[in-house]
């Protein structure tokens, strides 16, 4: 059983040293005001906590799936029966109305964002729904079984994530419509007010869309203009700002 850790951050390393007399207390001079000009253009340390594995019975398995940045794809699996501890009913519209399911859950921060995020885009104009939060595995197994039925195997792995595999069930993402297509998650939201809105938006309030045009290969699933996860604000601005998918985010954060 092999664990490793992939925690990358950048870091600023400081050199220092002791002089006395003459031409020596110079240089330390000298030294003093070259670090005191590097820590006025250095960026403060920023450190992001990311996937720590285990493997079981050759499977990657996640043992911190209550971290924000969890990284959950065909790579990563979440653990055996894995259900967040703080799930709650974030105070915005559902497409669904009030009826009380497993679907209108999420993650406490997660939901606490998702509201500042829907109490914005109203004031914009824009009119946000939520459709489809938290998933349980079992609820998983049920919609990937449904897709495979209807689709085959094939396209049910590109469309449906297979359970143990899916970001619903880390209570961080969300399916996101509007009244524009009916409250359907389909590619059209791409065009809407609405998901223009959160396209431009949604990294404001920690959020990033998670399954983009062209990146396919890397994340392994088809675009979903309406598939949003919580990463927290910081994360979620260096994403948008470079471009990246998650993975993205994940491989090269370290490199920069």
């Amino acid at each position: 059983m092999k664990k490793w850790i992939l925690t990358m951050a950048a870091s600023v390393l400081l050199v220092s040293g002791c002089q006395t007399g003459g031409e020596e207390a110079k240089g330390t001079n000298h030294q003093e005001k070259n670090h005191q000009a590097r820590e006025s253009t250095t960026p403060k340390a920023e450190k992001f906590t990311f996937n720590q594995i285990k493997e079981v019975s050759g499977k990657k398995v996640i043992t911190n799936p209550e971290n924000v940045l969890v990284l959950v794809n065909k790579e990563y699996n979440l653990p055996e029966g894995y259900a967040p501890k703080d799930l709650v009913r974030p105070a915005v519209k559902f497409s669904f109305g009030d009826e009380k399911i497993e679907k209108s859950l999420m993650r406490k921060e997660a939901a606490e964002a998702l509201e500042k995020m829907f109490a914005a885009a109203a004031k914009d104009g824009v009119y946000l729904y939520a459709v489809s939060g938290y998933r349980s595995y079992n609820r998983q197994v049920a919609v990937f079984n449904n897709e495979m039925a209807n689709s085959g195997k094939a396209k049910a792995n590109q469309a449906v994530a297979t359970p143990g595999q899916s970001e619903h069930q880390t209570g961080l993402a969300i399916d996101i419509s509007g009244k524009s297509v009916g409250f359907l998650l389909t590619d059209s939201f791409e065009n809407t007010k609405e998901g223009q809105w959160l396209a431009k938006h949604a990294h404001e309030y920690g959020f990033i869309l998670r399954y983009p045009k062209g990146k396919e290969a890397i994340t392994g699933y088809q675009f979903e203009p309406w598939h949003y996860r919580y990463v927290g604000v910081e994360a979620a601005k260096k994403i948008y700002e470079n471009g990246w998918t998650l993975e993205e985010f994940y491989r090269n954060y370290g490199k920069m």
